[in-house]
């Protein structure tokens, strides 16, 4: 059944007019009036509707019913992820947002190549935030990830932590798996470096500022890969997988 984002409020019985987007999409997919959908607004649960006018810039859906079910980690994971090339960061969201993550925070580190503008950050959060609204639809998750704007890494680091920080280093001498095996499920943040990974200094500035440094085995893994590995790890060990 399709699924989607409406950012306002929503009440069983309310008639409500989809936004431009969604109509647009719904004419694309050839829904005709009648067809059930499932609407959510990030505000708990989920809602089914029905079709009742459906035009090529215009739609009506009739609110029916509201499903409390959630999707959600039973812990909260922020992904601190420092800016890759290219397109990367868009398939890093996505999969992060299926796996469960709960907020990301772009880094900006030494080794990033990708360098953004104030402007360019704008169009960028725009972007990624269609990324997440289009993962959470698909994966069958009714909370949206929080969308944070660009950091400098130690300005990030400033901040105070939402749990504990993971600095995932190849250089470690604990492995996450070794780690889950012994820590209760908690609120964490996983720190991933561009390509290249972060620099020594860094490293020793995360760690100062209270990061475990954690491997994630014995292989190096890219950065497009390492977040969601880890995701996958804590999901098999805490639950939610």
């Amino acid at each position: 059944m399709p699924r989607f984002h409406i950012d306002q409020p929503l009440a069983v019985g309310q008639l409500v007019e989809l936004p431009l987007d969604v109509a647009h999409h719904i004419h694309v997919i050839r829904l005709e009036a009648g067809a059930p959908l499932t609407l959510f607004n990030g505000q708990g649960g989920e809602f089914a509707a029905v079709l009742q006018e459906v035009g090529k810039r215009r739609a009506l859906a009739e609110v029916r019913a509201h499903d409390p079910r959630e999707a959600e980690l039973p812990f909260a994971v922020t992904l601190a992820q420092a800016l890759p090339e290219g397109t990367k960061m868009d398939w890093i969201i996505e999969k992060a947002v299926e796996l469960g993550v709960a907020a990301v925070q772009p880094l900006a580190a030494r080794r990033c190549v990708v360098r953004l503008s104030r402007e360019r950050a704008e169009k960028k959060l725009e972007h990624w935030q269609g990324v997440i609204v289009a993962a959470s639809e698909q994966s069958g998750r009714n909370r949206l990830a929080a969308l944070a704007e660009p950091l400098e890494l130690k300005d990030w680091l400033a901040r105070p932590p939402a749990g504990q920080r993971i600095l995932l280093s190849p250089r470690a001498a604990t492995s996450l798996a070794d780690w889950t095996r012994t820590q209760p499920a908690q609120p964490v943040t996983l720190l991933v470096g561009p390509e290249g990974g972060f620099t020594d200094e860094e490293e020793a500035l995360a760690v100062q500022h209270g990061a475990l440094a954690l491997s994630a085995g014995p292989r190096i893994l890219r950065t497009e890969t390492a977040a969601l590995a880890v995701l996958a790890v804590l999901g098999a060990a805490w639950g939610g997988i």
